[in-house]
């Protein structure tokens, strides 16, 4: 890794000799070496918070490490930023609740250091701050020479969902029965798959494996220290905000992919067709619309819906974009959207405090979201098809949205889809891509 050695040495030199003039971000190009991904080089690295971002489109792709600032309130993080700089992090779905005390509601970080591949073209930056000996100690902890991450390749040995099925047929009634007598209209539920591996699975390697596999999705890693990591690989866009220009989307409506070509599109008519489905997708954009709507100077909405197809699942999904009327801060725009209809429920503040009532557990990260605020444009995925990695323990996560005409078994079978995202790459099958590295 000779250029980025040198990458390091620029950075260090410019540093020490740099007079502080106040927070500023540096950069310098790489030529970066093929056959090292940056998974390979994340996992390598022990400055911590690490935070990995991979767009869906692939276009770009960010380690961010080690912390300048940390913050809990997005809005002041927005306030600090000098020209370049970009904070990383998200929101929790139900942190600082009476049910989950543990979690923070938000937590966002300024990195010392980022390695970043915008297209082909690769760059290590830092934020550079008063307290430049701080940032010199991480550039000089940095590993240079780093070895590929191999794909998971470990054993399920155990694994248990909560709510059991017979507890998510109950509650699927429950909420359903709350739909027909409160001013419910939509409640997302969502379940645990707890899964202990024979020996630990690190979050590079599960990310690696579901890039190779899942390139329409937002590929997004948080980790505090060496021994969790929330990690996910989302099709979901919350918002992209650019200056004044809003694109988000309703992305809700789910069916399964079929054996081939024809079943696909046989699916994929019925999903465009299907009235449930197209109902579910049509509380989200009404969702969307009115929280826009009072921020905005113009607002369009496609009129129907295209279906996506991802490796194991289809959805419905509706683009919506907008402008903004005033300088209304992406915090702001943040804090209004999440949590959306998609993974909360309509009429939110009651589909929400639902959750907090019946849910067989606390959220945390899951279904929250996760991206970053920088001064002129910020981005967020929906943190979905997503897991808590703690050394030999993964807890997968996916959820349905329940609306009048919702089958307890069908969206059973969702879920099991939506959770296969993920732990169909921790299974010893063909279909894996450990199977195929041969």
């Amino acid at each position: 890794m000779t250029a980025l050695r040198r990458a390091v040495e620029v950075l260090t030199d410019t540093i020490t000799t740099l007079p502080y003039r106040g927070p500023m971000r540096l950069e310098t190009p790489i030529d970066w070496p093929q056959g090292i991904d940056a998974l390979d080089w994340l996992a390598s690295q022990a400055v911590f918070p690490k935070f990995y971002w991979h767009h869906r489109n692939g276009r770009e792709e960010v380690v961010a490490l080690g912390q300048v600032t940390t913050y809990t309130d997005p809005a002041a993080a927005e306030e600090t930023l000098a020209d370049g700089q970009r904070v990383w992090g998200g929101l929790s779905f139900d942190g600082n609740t009476g049910r989950n005390r543990r979690c923070m509601p938000s937590l966002f970080f300024l990195p010392q250091i980022e390695l970043v591949r915008q297209d082909g073209f690769w760059h290590l930056a830092v934020n550079f701050s008063s307290d430049n000996k701080r940032l010199l100690a991480a550039l000089a902890k940095l590993k240079l020479d780093v070895s590929p991450v191999t794909f998971p390749d470990s054993d399920i040995v155990e694994e248990h969902t909560l709510p059991t099925q017979a507890e998510w047929h109950a509650q699927i009634d429950q909420a359903l029965n709350a739909i027909a007598t409160t001013e419910l209209e939509k409640v997302v539920l969502a379940r645990r798959t707890t899964v202990k591996m024979a020996s630990a699975v690190s979050a590079e390697q599960l990310l690696k494996a579901s890039s190779a596999v899942n390139p329409r999705s937002f590929h997004f890693m948080m980790s505090m220290s060496p021994s969790h990591a929330f990690v996910g690989s989302t099709p979901e866009r919350l918002f992209r905000c650019r200056n004044a220009d809003i694109e988000t989307e309703a992305l809700a409506g789910t069916t399964g992919r079929g054996i081939d070509r024809q079943q696909d599109e046989e699916l994929a008519n019925w999903l465009l067709s299907d009235s449930k489905n197209r109902y579910e997708n049509q509380l989200v954009v009404d969702d969307i619309e009115a929280r826009l709507q009072p921020y905005v100077d113009s607002l369009h909405t496609v009129p129907e819906p295209e279906v996506i197809q991802l490796r194991q699942v289809q959805h419905l999904r509706r683009p919506i974009k907008a402008t903004l009327s005033g300088a209304m801060k992406h915090a702001s725009i943040l804090s209004s959207l999440q949590p959306t209809a998609a993974v909360a429920g309509l009429p939110r503040a009651a589909a929400y405090q639902y959750l907090l009532d019946n849910e067989a557990f606390a959220r945390g990260w899951y279904s929250g979201s996760v991206g970053y605020i920088g001064e002129h444009q910020s981005e967020f995925c929906v943190a979905l098809r997503s897991a808590l990695i703690a050394n030999d323990t993964i807890h997968l996560f996916a959820g349905a949205g329940i609306v009048p005409g919702s089958d307890p078994e069908a969206e059973w079978q969702e879920i099991n889809r939506k959770t296969a995202t993920l732990k169909s790459l921790l299974e010893r099958t063909p279909s894996c891509p450990q199977q195929q590295r041969a």
